[in-house]
């Protein structure tokens, strides 16, 4: 019975902030085409709904599928909810589904302490000596480059150095044309700014 009210209450939540509008869809880089309108109303709905959604139902959004992760890492995200930090940083690394990660990535990024940086080193650490996964990697590049500027820091060096883990990825099997790095964080802090906004029109209690 028990497991049929946890499927009964995820349902309710996905019709509540994850399908209306396609939300789900729109979170990433389709934000980026957004007229000045159609971006208010939007970071305008993401902000109230980050102020509705509870811990616990962001917990149980977490546990859905990557629709239900996406959504759930852009509300984190606009309400910065840091006490999801090491959640997101577990499922950025676990990668067990698609279309997620950025919007792990965005998040980490929108906390903007050490702490996510080291998250997104121990990501790269694993991912870009697998030129065969074509995951995340640019996006959790591009989150810590954008850290590593805010917070004086370095860490991305050592993966961007001549014949270093990054050339290694690229060179990789993944046939596909990749931008310099920089053009990724330029990638992320534009959503950041998204979320930023949204962020105004939440009320959630911050920590």
């Amino acid at each position: 019975m028990r497991h049929t009210d946890e499927e009964s209450e995820l349902l309710k939540l996905i019709r509540r902030y994850v399908t209306p509008d396609r939300r789900y869809l729109k979170l990433g880089g389709s934000l980026l085409g957004m007229s000045g309108r159609e971006r208010t109303k939007f970071t305008r709905k993401l902000g109230e709904a980050a102020s509705e959604i509870s811990p616990r139902e962001l917990s149980i959004l977490l546990d859905g599928g990557w629709r239900e992760r996406k959504t759930a890492a852009w509300l984190i995200a606009a309400a910065s909810r840091t006490e999801f930090r090491e959640r997101l940083g577990e499922l950025l690394l676990a990668s067990e589904g698609p279309y997620a990660g950025q919007a792990y990535c965005v998040a980490l990024a929108t906390f903007g302490t050490s702490a996510d940086a080291d998250l997104l080193v121990a990501y790269l650490d694993r991912y870009l000596p697998r030129p065969d996964l074509y995951y995340d990697q640019a996006a959790a590049l591009g989150a810590l480059l954008l850290l590593d500027a805010r917070l004086g820091a370095g860490q991305a060096a050592r993966f961007l150095a001549p014949d270093g883990l990054w050339q290694q990825w690229i060179d990789g099997p993944p046939s596909k044309d990749y931008d310099a790095p920089d053009s990724y964080r330029q990638f992320i802090d534009q959503l950041c700014v998204f979320a930023a906004e949204s962020a105004r029109h939440c009320t959630a209690r911050r920590r």
